[in-house]
This record gives C-alpha cells, sequence and structure tokens, in this order.
C-alpha cells in the first residue's frame, strides 16, 4: 500500500512541494520504501525522488526546493517492481507531459503496456503505474478533452486502484476506484489524499469520493463525476481535527506512545450512539449464523470471539480468514451474518470478504477504527474502536479496543458479567505493566540473539499467543510461532532444545488449564529449553517470570497481550529495528 498526496494552491506564492512534503511525512506509516514529488512551474513539470524515507530523500534531494504551487506527492509500499529510484513515484508519460500517483494494482497493466509500447512508447520503470500518464495522454491527444479522456482511460483499467495526475493546464485529476482517496477544501485550495492525515491544518471541509468516481480540480474549482461521465454532487463535511494524534509526545517512537495509551483507549473503546450499538446488537442476536472475519491482528480478535462468546453469551462464531473467503461460499445466504474486523476500514482482504457475503445476502456488521472507511459504507451497522489514529505499522490500543468492544457485546448478551463495569479494574492493571517494565526489559536482553520463540497458550489464551508471536515477528523479525498448549506433543516439541526460549501464557484462570500448561512446562524443560512465564502466579518451573496483575478471569485475554507488546517494542530496539515502520509492512493493505 502506498499514501498519494496532490495539491493545488489559490495563491501562487505558496510551494506545494512544503505542503506534500509534510503530508506524506505524516502518511509514511502506508508505506516508506521510497518517496517522490513533481511539481509544475513554468510549464515543466519538476520531479524529484529516491529511495528512503521523507526525511532522507528530503535531505538527499532537497524536495522543497522544487516550486510551483501544484504538484503531487508519493511514499510507496512496493508491489510491482523493486525498491529502486526508477521505480519510485511519481511516473511521467511521454515527452513529460502528465505525472501521475497511484496506490493499488493495476491487473492488466502486461496488456495495456504491451499495446502501448507497440505504438511507441518507451517505458522506463517495472512498475504497474507507468502504464497510467501513457494511457492517459494517448487518449487525451486524441479527444483533446480531459473528462472524456478520464472515462475512456479507467475503462480500459482493471483493478483495485486510485490515482492523481497532474497535467500541464494546472489540473488535477483524482481517480477513486476501490482504494481512499478525499479531496481536501480550504483557504489555500484544494488537496487530494489517500489518508485524512495527509490534510494540514488549513483543509477545513472534506469530501469522501466513493468508488467508480473521479475528480477534476483546477484554480475555478472541482467537478466530480461517475465512470461513465454523469455529474455527481457530494456533500462536503467538517474536517475534524486530528493533527496532534501524529504528536509523539515524550515518547521516542509512536509504538510505545500507543502501547502506553490504552489506558485511555479501553474505555473509550466501542462508545458509540446507543441507537447504533443497539442495531448491531439485534442483528447479531436475531442471526441464525454468524461468522467473523479479518486479517493479521483483527483475526487474532476474532480468534478471541471464538472461544469468549459461545462460554459466555452460548452462542457460536466462527471465524474465517479474510484472504480464504471464497473457499466458503456455501455458508453465506440470508440467514447469515458477517462480523468484519479492521483498523483502516480499507484492508483489501476483508472488503472483498465482504463483498463476497453480500453478494450471498448476508447481513455486515462491522467493528472499525475509520467511520469513513468503505467498510462502514458497506456495512448494515458498526461499532467504531475510537481509540483514535494509530500511527505504528504494528496494532497495538486497536487490538484491545477491538477486544474491548467484543466485551461490551458480550454483556449486552449475559449481562451478570458486568463486563463494563469492571474496565477500570483492566485499565488499573495495565497500568501496572506499564509502570514497570524491568522484568520485560530484563528479557529482552536475553532474547536479543535468539532465531526462534514458541508462545504457549490454551482456550482464549491461544489467540493471545498468536498475536503476540504476530508482534514479535513484526517488529524483532525473529520467527515467533504462537501455538495451542495442548498440540505440543503433536509435532512442535521436536523443536525444543536447550537453545529454545518459550514464552508460556498461564494465568491463573482455571485451575486444569493451569495445571495442564505447568505439565507441559515441565515437558519443555526436560528437553533443555527455558521457559517465560507471563502469569499472575509465580512457578518455579519458570526460568523468567513477567507477573501479570490479579483482574476478574474473564478479563486476562485484554491484559496479557500486553507484555507481547512491550517484547516485541523493547526487542526490537535492542536488534537496531526502528518499530514505527518494520521492513516491508506497511499500516493498511489495500492490495491483494
Amino acid at each position: 500500500m502506498c499514501s498519494i498526496i496532490g495539491c493545488l494552491h489559490s495563491d501562487s506564492n505558496l510551494d506545494a512541494s512544503i505542503t506534500l512534503i509534510e503530508s506524506m511525512r505524516k502518511m509514511e506509516y502506508r508505506g516508506y520504501d521510497s518517496v517522490g514529488i513533481a511539481t509544475l512551474n513554468d510549464n515543466q513539470i519538476l520531479l524529484k525522488k529516491g529511495v528512503g524515507r521523507v526525511s532522507v530523500v528530503n535531505q538527499k534531494l532537497s524536495l522543497n526546493d522544487l516550486n510551483g504551487e501544484i504538484g503531487i506527492g508519493h511514499t510507496r509500499w512496493a508491489t510491482h517492481g523493486g525498491v529502486t529510484e526508477l521505480n519510485a513515484h511519481p511516473h511521467l508519460s511521454a515527452e513529460d507531459k502528465i505525472a501521475v500517483v497511484h496506490n493499488g494494482i493495476i491487473e492488466n497493466h502486461l496488456d495495456l503496456k504491451n499495446d502501448l509500447k507497440s505504438h511507441g512508447i518507451i517505458f522506463k520503470s517495472e512498475t504497474d503505474t507507468e502504464v497510467i500518464p501513457n494511457l492517459l495522454l494517448s487518449i487525451l491527444n486524441k479527444k483533446n478533452e480531459i473528462k472524456s479522456a478520464v472515462i475512456k482511460t479507467v475503462s480500459k483499467l482493471t483493478g483495485q486502484y486510485s490515482f492523481i495526475a497532474m497535467l500541464k493546464n494546472k489540473s488535477l485529476i483524482g481517480v477513486k476506484n476501490h482504494e481512499p482517496l478525499i479531496l481536501g477544501l480550504g483557504p489555500d485550495g484544494y488537496v487530494l489524499s489517500s489518508d485524512i492525515l495527509g490534510f494540514s491544518k488549513n483543509v477545513n471541509d472534506v469530501i469522501y469520493l466513493d468508488d467508480e468516481q473521479f475528480v477534476i480540480v483546477n484554480s475555478n474549482g472541482y467537478s466530480i463525476y461517475d465512470f461513465k461521465g454523469n455529474p455527481i454532487n457530494l456533500t462536503s463535511t467538517k474536517l475534524t481535527k486530528t493533527f496532534e494524534t501524529w504528536d509523539k509526545g515524550h515518547y521516542d517512537h509512536f509504538t510505545i506512545k500507543e502501547i502506553h495509551e490504552q489506558t485511555s483507549t479501553i474505555l473509550q473503546s466501542g462508545i458509540h450512539s446507543l441507537n447504533e450499538f443497539n442495531t448491531f446488537f439485534n442483528i447479531l442476536k436475531n442471526s441464525k449464523r454468524i461468522y467473523i472475519t479479518g486479517s493479521g491482528t483483527s483475526y487474532n480478535s476474532a480468534l478471541v470471539a471464538k472461544y469468549l462468546f459461545p462460554k459466555i453469551a452460548g452462542m457460536n462464531i466462527e471465524p474465517i480468514l479474510s484472504s480464504e473467503m471464497n473457499f466458503f461460499e456455501n455458508c453465506f445466504d440470508e440467514h447469515s451474518t458477517l462480523i468484519a474486523i479492521s483498523q483502516s476500514g480499507e484492508s483489501a482482504d476483508v472488503l472483498n470478504a465482504v463483498a463476497f457475503a453480500k453478494e450471498r445476502n448476508s447481513r455486515i456488521l462491522s467493528i472499525v477504527n475509520t467511520t469513513t472507511s468503505s467498510l462502514v459504507k458497506s456495512s448494515d451497522s458498526f461499532i467504531g474502536l475510537n481509540c483514535g489514529y494509530e500511527v505504528g505499522v504494528a496494532a497495538t490500543k486497536s487490538f484491545t479496543s477491538q477486544i474491548t468492544i467484543l466485551y461490551r457485546l458480550l454483556e449486552k448478551f449475559n449481562p451478570t458479567q458486568k463486563t463494563t463495569s469492571q474496565l477500570n479494574l483492566v485499565v488499573d492493571a495495565i497500568s501496572k505493566i506499564l509502570n514497570d517494565q524491568k522484568p520485560v526489559i530484563d528479557i529482552c536482553n536475553k532474547l536479543k540473539d535468539v532465531d526462534h520463540l514458541y508462545i504457549l497458550g490454551r482456550g482464549a489464551h491461544y489467540p493471545i499467543a498468536k498475536e503476540g508471536a504476530l508482534k514479535i515477528k513484526e517488529l524483532t523479525y525473529i520467527h515467533a510461532e504462537g501455538i495451542a498448549a495442548g498440540e505440543l506433543k503433536h509435532g512442535p516439541l521436536a523443536l525444543i532444545d536447550n537453545s529454545t526460549y518459550v514464552i508460556m501464557i498461564n494465568p491463573k484462570d482455571d485451575s486444569s488449564i493451569y495445571a495442564d500448561n505447568i505439565s507441559n512446562a515441565s515437558e519443555i524443560k526436560s528437553r533443555g529449553a527455558k521457559i517465560i512465564g507471563i502469569s499472575n502466579e509465580y512457578d518455579q518451573i519458570y526460568d523468567y517470570w513477567i507477573p501479570l496483575p490479579d483482574v476478574p478471569k474473564i478479563f486476562y485475554p485484554l491484559i496479557e497481550i500486553v507484555p507481547f507488546q512491550l517484547i516485541a517494542y523493547h526487542l526490537s530496539i535492542e536488534r537496531g529495528n526502528d518499530p514505527d515502520y518494520p521492513r516491508n509492512l506497511a499500516k493498511s493493505v489495500t492490495v491483494k
């Protein structure tokens, strides 16, 4: 996934490059392999781009020296072609007449490229993006009218994409087709962005383009059309000022800041209009079959629901990986409901899973942080995480917010649980863990050179083992595997030797499970491995112990993830990684 930005200032004394760089810096969590900007000055497109983070490329190339009141910018997460300067965006058409930045995938780019090559067009990169400016130019040369040229261009493109094109007549074209694109309005002119965070403080109102729509922006204003050319009148909304969210405050990284923010975000999670929450609950309550889907961290939340709902609400929920949804065609009909969990609400796999279920007349419910997202628009009802922007690529506070909403729903099904009234106890417990990180830091010093980690959990603790392993993989690049503890003897025990560290999630919330885990620990230790226990009770079988504060038994999954978040963070620092921007990853994966 990538971030795209375009701006047209109404004041010729304002350089677009300054706005573009600031916007790209804030959206860098969406992609940070390479960066580039293009501006238009004296009827000439000026272009600079390079490999690396925004600050690095700007320092090297002085991106901010590019003049011109109109420009486009891009931070890349590579999909087609390696991470090279040539593959970095923006990309130019033949004769340098059009510049384009693009997010998504053009699935038929090879066919389009071959056709354009047959007409003498020379391509300079390995990307699918480069076909867009060349295709647009070839059509514009024939039609000589922007609107009809855009309509003809998008009719030839296959895939899910958004792009911004800059033309030499001082126009910007923004096209949305299943990838996010928003138009910002302000006293200084217009901004097109793939993310709300991309807007400056001077943007007051925004217009969310729908799929298969495009906007033409110039000094006279803007016009929005659908892909058939029909004029579209979209209402603007006031932009909620969230720019302070992009400030790390006194923390070294966004990731640790967001880990600490969980003491407040858990209490805010799911706080929504009562009518919306009740609508969500009533649809769920009246469903004959319930499925729940997500990707990555959100799928681990779905797994928690699989364990908690039968036990507390007496109802079954079947989790399905979003990317695997098409293998479950016969599960969905008008009697089924799909709960989709997503932080961004723009993840391609989740949106495709939702579309798959909707085609079969299923009801759609969503648990999502971005309430203006495509997922919300596709849902019959939704509950917002309300945890604020999460800039760190590895999900932390969004995960605990997702789990908290599950607890809030469980209380609706079973009021005797009184989960909401006890969330303060959870927050107090998390505060205790955060206030004494020494056990975690000491363990990270032991683990910094290991190649493999194994994490064991039973019942609702098994999804936490998977999520803990995912956090460690994402931030430390250590191979970590979450394992159902009962499966240890069915294969994974072969991996255990005297160089192995095993983390065992073992709160004393069920005496038989606790005893079974201690038995597993004995088996592991007899093979020479070291045991790290995460528990509210010490046992001599542990070589190292991370204590958990006591909380009501049901809540342990919500607090025991925090030590893993801290392990992943501190271990990434020990290994010299940047925890906010792990290699090869982007915040929201909007491509298949």
